[in-house]
């Protein structure tokens, strides 16, 4: 599993987590399209919003490897902003290439887009470096 070093944890003071630090022992979490609808809490659209602008701040419009990202932050804009560029797409693989789509992305979260400081790291928290 491939470790994006340098990427968010979690949301800054929240629990909201943004990677995992090692592969799950009882099997890959797979990404599935959740569905939002209009009555989540607001600091769940922040959390989604802080993902989305580390994603772009660390992947910009590239391909990115799933990796240690969580599949549960990713299910949240799957289908939507962040989409497969597997064809075949296998949900449940660590190594799956994912992409932001960027015009479905900035007409759903302006303002990931406006501040690099909208996915401030929780500095208590280790990225797993030297973890297997």
């Amino acid at each position: 599993m491939l470790k994006h070093r340098g990427f968010p944890g979690r949301l800054s003071g929240s629990d909201f987590q943004f990677t995992i630090r090692r592969a799950n022992h009882k099997g890959i979490t797979p990404i599935t399209r959740r569905e939002r609808y209009r009555d989540r809490k607001a600091v769940d659209r922040r959390a989604d919003e802080a993902f989305l602008a580390a994603l772009w701040s660390h992947f910009g419009a590239e391909p990115f490897e799933r990796g240690n990202l969580d599949a549960g932050r990713l299910s949240w804009l799957f289908g939507r902003e962040v989409v497969a560029v597997d064809d075949p797409f296998d949900p449940a693989s660590y190594e799956s290439l994912l992409r932001v789509d960027e015009s479905v992305a900035r007409s759903s979260y302006p303002s990931a887009f406006t501040s690099d400081e909208a996915y401030a790291s929780d500095d208590g928290l280790d990225d797993g470096e030297g973890e297997e």
